[in-house]
């Protein structure tokens, strides 16, 4: 099967036509892929079309694409892209072919798609879905996931911090390299009083929480979340519940970390004990605490432990946001307002 992807990629080519007007033509082999490759009613082509500014024209198995040279090229590379991740057995969603858009504007696009049939990039296995990259600053925090102990991961909302990293935690935990699952988040007022919400502790701190739970009940099923969290290998508890532990053994995400005090951020990256691995999640420009950004924990860490052996820093941005594209066009707009 990787061969004949070959073979259809080799038959591509780029006319240059007057007016700086291109046109490329691709011809894939395996016709059981392109309803899938296509979309409903086309609309990954039409997805193509509206975000790149080209036309596409599909006819059986070929498809010729047309516009600016830059556009048509990205447009092909997306294409390729999408065909070989259908080739793999990955589904292929609105999500998936944005995030291929987004990629193809960065320069390592091309050597992803010419090496992902014959030697996968890096992704995650869980009990209900495989996880691939879907931004190359993503395939950057994949490979610190599986090489370093401790891993920061800075960048804004709806790039895949905590979901990647807990997707890392659960497949870990599944194959027996961790014995124990710990998520933890501080559990910080955001313009609300948690004194005022009711039922005890737990009941209190649980929707400060949730997006933790989330993540897990996407890669596990429901009845197995719950089975470990009873068992103990998974738990998930706020920050202060780390106090005097040493966490051995285990895989530990800190979510929303810039709402951190340094105290706090050193007092939990000193739980650290042997054959663990800590990832530290958080958005520098998002700091909810009293006195902002200067008091955050997460910026007084990574200052002081950027190019530690054993520990990474990994920095998203906007154009790595994988949810829909308006909430990357909502990130850059309030990017640049504070900038």
């Amino acid at each position: 099967m990787a061969r004949k992807a070959a073979r259809a990629h080799n038959v591509a080519h780029l006319a240059p036509q007057q007016s700086q007007r291109a046109r490329a033509e691709l011809e894939f082999d395996e016709p059981a892929v392109l309803g899938a490759l296509f979309g409903q009613f086309d609309a990954n082509l039409v997805q193509l079309e509206n975000r790149l500014g080209v036309f596409i024209a599909a006819r059986g198995n070929r498809i010729q694409i047309e516009g600016k040279a830059d556009d048509v090229a990205r447009a092909r590379d997306v294409l390729r892209g999408m065909h070989q991740r259908l080739l793999q057995g990955h589904d292929l969603d609105t999500g998936a072919v944005e995030s291929l858009i987004a990629m193809s504007a960065e320069p390592t696009l091309d050597g992803i798609v010419s090496k992902e049939l014959e030697s996968p990039s890096v992704m995650i296995r869980t009990r209900k879905k495989t996880i691939v990259p879907r931004s190359t600053t993503q395939i950057e925090y994949m490979q610190a996931l599986s090489s370093r102990d401790i891993i920061f991961a800075l960048g804004p909302a709806g790039t895949g911090k905590t979901y990647v990293a807990v997707a890392q935690a659960v497949s870990q935990l599944m194959n027996g390299s961790v014995q124990r699952l710990i998520l933890s988040r501080p559990a910080v007022e955001a313009g609300e009083r948690l004194g005022f919400l009711p039922g005890d502790m737990k009941e209190k701190v649980d929707p400060y929480l949730r997006p933790l739970y989330d993540a897990l009940y996407d890669c596990m099923p429901p009845e197995q979340v719950e089975r470990r969290i009873a068992s103990g290998e998974i738990e998930i508890a706020p920050i202060a519940f780390m106090r005097g532990r040493t966490l051995a053994d285990a895989f530990v995400i800190l979510d929303e970390a810039q709402n951190t005090t340094p105290a706090q951020m050193k007092m939990f990256l000193t739980r650290f004990g042997q054959n663990s691995r800590m990832v530290i999640c958080g958005d520098p420009r998002q700091v909810d605490i009293p006195g902002g950004a200067p008091m955050s924990g997460l910026k007084d860490a990574v200052d002081r432990l950027e190019g530690v052996e054993g520990i990474a820093v990994v920095r998203f941005n906007a154009a790595d946001v994988v949810r829909h594209p308006i909430v990357g066009r909502i990130v850059e707009a309030y990017e640049g307002k504070d900038a």
